[in-house]
Order: structure tokens, then sequence, then C-alpha cells
């Protein structure tokens, strides 16, 4: 029976590690100096070709130890290159991240002879000169959170401090060929911890990698004062800090050197008879052959256990949309009394009512304390069963952002069903942007900071929450302004969680919003990061133009916005799209790309979309070249449509400044700094 119990671990481990899906490595930063160039064709790119296939195949090999550094030709045309795996990732997830990233760098850097390219998972880089066993710190990147600590900020600085320099010590004294890696995990505060990752290329001697980690931690003041995470990367070595764990701390521990060995009182000595006995006479050697392997077995059990344990935990939230589940235990903490929701709305008084959604009736209320709140009442026959609002009550009390409606808590007594949220004072984005009387109100600099903000939490919800979330029905109504006009997603009714390896779902009920479905939803059910990617394109051009989706059948002879949008851009003449009311408050560069961008969003093959990670980074740098955008979807052709987008590049700022807002962690901001 215990052998059939072990069995069936190591089947469902092996399992595991089979149905794990490759996906694409998330997008950091890329450096392409243009100050030395090749000519296609030519011996140079020739040998480059050949170091990307080797870079390739090895990282194919079990035994690379995520690094891998090899050179090709000869010089003038000489081309060395490496890659470098986290040091917590698998075999699988670095062979991905090379593969695509041998593929991506010539993307970006077509003909550059030095190129740089970042994810989370792996950088790879080439140079035409020899880059291997030299510290390199000729270029800087920084990423920090944009928020700050706000319990014991100076007692923080000091624990993250402190903290990558013990564990780049760690990493530094590993042995040549190791991997240079080490992490940490340290209390800050009851309730949150501090999680650290330092590592260098292994090609580094110890004295090399502590001093490229010893000049990455010298700008940690300069980058990251007080904020809730941050990293500093150099081409030969970075850090980073968290107050979430965003490495695998199991595969970390495994991989990390250990620390230093603490010194013990020598053994006493032993005399000639080397193995002892027990009290029966049993060879303490013995005992230990008997202990080792069933305390393993024991071990991997458990392990087995809590793993099919976790996984049919969250197949209940996974598994099919009409499956209502257990009852909410996660959150029972945010529960209210009917009566004192009652009692906070005026018994949800007319007076206090803010509007009308697809599921029910939305009040202002007060508490006790004076916190005013919104109070969603779902309608009985809204259609929002206790699926729906289950699952709206736990993805939503467990999201923390500037750019989603904060959930304090819920009632369900009876055939109640309410949800209390932020009271957000400026009501939705539609009911300023389709007005013609308030969309004045909305000069260009808010529309900009709004689609920002809607970029961001749509960020969150699809890379850096716990969990990849897919809203399914974004729109301008399910968009909330705060007092400072700042966009805040709401709703998530229509939400489904996928899992860390999922990128796709199906279904076959559709809901949301016509005309903000992208098509393979609408048609044939299948929803994911890149259906939302959709619904953004979509609302960018609402803000831009300030009217709906909906109502551009009357205008220019269009279908529908993205058809309207494409004609004019096809034409030339993209500003056609901008609400007139923008005139005297536009920048014309930063319309043209949204409007660029927008258009990105809507393309027919889901595969051409941006990910939002991209698009937080095209929107806020313009020293990227964004593709030509394809027809939109539902676009429909006429005798007078055959035309080709011309060649006038909209996007072209060179003269804007090189530091690049990027939103890999909680809306992190990256700032570039080359030497």
């Amino acid at each position: 029976m215990d052998s059939l119990k072990f069995s069936t671990v190591l089947l469902s481990l092996l399992s595991l590690a089979i149905i794990t899906q490759a996906q694409d490595p998330t997008f950091l930063y890329n450096n392409c100096p243009n100050t030395t160039t090749f000519t296609r064709n030519s011996t140079y790119q020739a040998n480059l070709n050949l170091l990307l296939s080797s870079l390739s195949s090895n990282a194919t090999r079990n035994n690379i130890n995520g690094f891998y550094n090899v050179s090709a030709g000869q010089d003038p045309d000489a081309v060395y290159g490496m890659f470098l795996c986290r040091g917590d990732v698998s075999n699988s997830v670095c062979r991905n991240c090379v593969n695509f990233a041998a593929k991506d760098v010539l993307e970006k850097c077509p003909i550059e002879k030095v190129a740089m390219i970042w994810y989370d998972e792996c950088e790879l880089r080439y140079s035409n000169r020899n880059i291997f066993s030299t510290v390199d710190q000729d270029f800087t990147l920084f990423m920090m959170s944009p928020n700050n600590v706000t319990v014991q900020p100076d007692r923080f600085n000091q624990l993250v401090a402190t903290t990558i320099n013990d564990i780049a010590a760690r990493a530094a004294s590993a042995p040549s060929g190791a991997k240079k890696f080490a992490v940490q995990q340290m209390n800050y505060t009851g309730i949150q911890k501090l999680y650290t990752l330092v590592q260098c290329t292994p090609d580094l001697s110890t004295p090399d990698c502590s001093r490229c980690l010893e000049g990455a931690i010298s700008k940690l003041g300069n980058c990251c004062n007080r904020k809730q995470g941050g990293r500093v990367i150099f081409p030969s070595c970075y850090f980073r800090y968290e107050l979430y764990e965003f490495y695998n701390a199991t595969a970390a521990a495994e991989a990390a050197p250990p620390p230093p060995p603490v010194a013990l009182s020598p053994p006493p000595a032993s005399g000639p008879e080397t193995i002892r006995k027990g009290k029966g006479g049993v060879s303490t050697v013995l005992i230990i052959a008997i202990l080792i392997p069933v305390t393993v077995a024991l071990v991997l059990f458990c392990l087995g256990f809590c793993f099919l344990s976790r996984r049919a935990k969250r197949n209940k939230y996974y598994a099919q949309e009409n499956d209502v589940g257990n009852e909410i235990t996660n959150v029972e903490s945010l529960q209210f009394d009917l009566s004192s929701i009652q009692e906070a709305t005026n018994h949800f008084s007319a007076d206090n009512k803010l509007g009308e959604g697809g599921f029910g009736e939305v009040y202002k209320g007060t508490l006790p304390n004076g916190q005013a709140i919104a109070v969603k009442r779902l309608s009985k026959g809204s259609g929002q069963g206790a699926a729906e609002f289950k699952n709206e009550v736990v993805l939503v009390a467990k999201l923390q952002h500037r750019n989603l409606v904060r959930l304090f808590g819920f009632c369900l007594e009876g055939d109640e069903k309410i949800l209390v949220y932020e009271f957000v004072p400026n009501k939705s984005l539609d009911y300023f942007l389709f007005d013609p009387e308030k969309q004045g109100l909305l000069d260009w600099s808010k529309r900009y900071k709004i689609i920002g903000g809607i970029a961001r939490g749509l960020l969150y919800l699809h890379e850096d929450s716990r969990l990849r979330i897919i809203h399914r029905d974004l729109k301008a109504s399910n968009i909330l302004l705060d007092g400072d006009m700042n966009a805040k997603v709401s709703d998530f009714g229509m939400a489904r969680i996928f899992g860390v390896d999922q990128t796709q779902g199906c279904t076959s009920r559709i809901v949301g919003t016509y005309g903000y479905m992208s098509p393979e939803y609408a048609m044939h059910g299948q929803f994911s990061v890149k259906s939302d990617a959709y619904s953004f394109g979509v609302l960018i051009l609402e803000i831009i133009s300030g009217k709906k989706n909906s109502s551009f059948y009357q205008t220019g002879g269009a279908a529908d916005l993205a058809s309207y949008a494409w004609k004019h851009w096809r034409d030339g003449t993209p500003l056609e799209v901008m609400d007139p009311t923008l005139a005297d408050t536009y920048s014309r560069n930063e319309v043209i790309r949204c409007i660029h961008i927008g258009l990105l969003c809507v393309q027919e093959d889901p595969a051409s979309r941006p990910p939002m990670a991209t698009v937080v980074l095209l929107l806020n740098s313009y020293s990227i070249t964004l593709p030509l955008p394809q027809e939109p979807a539902f676009f429909l052709h006429s005798r007078t449509d055959q035309g080709s987008i011309p060649s006038k590049e909209f996007f072209a700022d060179k003269s804007k400044s090189n530091a690049v807002p990027y939103s890999g962690d909680e809306g992190s901001i990256t700032e570039v700094y080359p030497r």
C-alpha cells in the first residue's frame, strides 16, 4: 500500500512537470546602441546568426546551469554572446526564454553589433568585443515601484540594504561555474515580508561578482529610496526586492548556495570502532539507512498530497463558469450585516442612488466612522447568480492597485447579494465622455492619464496580481474616476481566473458588451489577455474621439469606430478621429501614438495585439518604433477601400527623454542610465 502511494505521488509530480505549458517570457527592456552597426548579409551577420543558433541549441541542455557563453567567427567579424537565466526558473522556462530572446533581439536590434535584452526569466546579450569573465557596468537599468512604503520607511530602507548585502556575499562566494545566485526572505511587518534576489553571471570570479553587486547596491538610494519594490540591473549582475514573492522559493532554495557554514566544536574522538551501536546493538548506519528512505517517502507523499489538495481547491475557481463552489470562507472577515448597509444608505433611499448597471443598482452610503462607500445591490433577476457574485468577491478582495476599485466588503443574506466598494466621486468615464456638455471637462491631459491608468490596471490583472485575471467586460461605464480623475477599473462579475501557465480559455456562455468584444470571443467563446487588449483598444479610440463605438455607423460611412479610425489612419489623416473639443489642449504626438496603439489592440489576429506590459511601455516611451497596424476586426471592405498605408510615420518623436516607465511589477517605473 505504501509503495502504491509512493508511486502515485511520483506519477503526479511527473505529470505536473509534463503538462507545464510554455509561455512567452515577460519582456523588461532592450538596449541596442547604434554606434556600431553591421551591413545586412555581411560576414558579421552570418556569425551572429550562428552564435544565436548555438545559444538556442545549448539552452536545451540540462547541465548548463542556466548560463552559456560562446563566440563565433574571427576578428574583425567575431561575435561574443551569452545568456543567463534567473536562478530559480526551470530548464524548460529557461529554454523557452532563450529561444524567444534569440528571435526577439533581432527584431528589436536588427543591425546593431551590440545588443542586450532582458526578461523576467532570462537575459541575452552579444557584442563585437569579448565580454566573457568581465564586469560590465556601462549600462544601468533602474526599475522601481511608484508606491512608497508607509510603515517605518527608514527601517525598511535599512532592511533592504542589509539583506541585499548579505545575499550578495553568498552569491559571490559560489564556486566557479556554479550559479552565483541567492535569495532571502525577511520579516518587514507582522504581515508583510521582504523578498530579495541577487545574481551574477557565473563566469565572473568571486571578487568580480562582489564588485559588480557592490556597484549595483551603491545605486540603491538613488533608485529605490522607500519604494515598495525595485531593481538595479547591470549586464553582468543585478538585484531585485519586492513585498511579494516574485520567485519560486523552493527552486531558489535548491539553486542558491548555502549560507557560510558555522564553526562547530570538533566531535569527541572516537576509538578504533568507527561504527557506533544503538541501545539494542543495532548499527547507527543501519538505522540511518532505514530512516532516510522512509523520510523521503513521507516527504514526497506530503508534497503530492498538498499539490493535489491545492489543485482541487483551485479548480473550484478555474472549473466551469456555472459552478458555485464552496461557501466563501476566505473573506468572511469582510462581511457586512444587512442592517448596517441599510442604515448607511438610508434604507436604499432614492436620494442616495448613484446609478443602475446591468446587474443592479448602486447607492452611496456612509459608514458610522464617516467613510463614504458605494453599495452595489444586485437585482434578483440580474443574471448574476451566486457564482458570479462569489467570483467578484473572491477576486476583488485580493486585488490592491491604485487603478482598480477597492472592495470593502459584501453582504449575503437571504435573497440579498450586496457588494460594498470605495466611493469614487466622479462617477464613471461614460458620464463625462459621451455627454456633449461634460466632455469638455476632459482635456487631453486628463484623457491621456485615464488611458495610462486603465492600461496599468489591466497589466496588474494580467501579470502582477497573484492570479492571472481576464476582465471580459472592459468598457467606459466600468471605468470609475476618483477625485483626481484617476481611472479605476471596476465590475469584476464577469472576470475569470487563469492558472499561472494558462494562456487561453473557452466558454459557451458569452458575456460582456458587444462592440467591445474581440471577434474570437464573440464568435467562438475564446478569451485571453488579448481579448481584454481588444476591448482596451476600442476604449482608447472612444476616449480620443469622444464618441461611442456603436455611433460610428453614422459617421464617415464606417461600420464601427475601429473601422473609422483605420480609414483615417490609412488615408494619412489620423487627427480627424480626435474629439473637436480637444483642439486647444492636445499633444499631436501623444494623440497619434494613442490612435496607433488603439489600432494595434483591435487587430483581428490576437497574436498581433500587444500585451498590456508592452502597451504601458509604448504609452510612456517615444524611443520605441511601433509596428504598423493591420486592418481591424470586422472592417468592411469596399472597392474604394483598397489602398495602402501611407509611408508617413506619425509615431516618431526621438526628442523625448529616455526615461521609460514599465509596469512589470505593480506598475514599476523603469529608468535607463547609459554611461
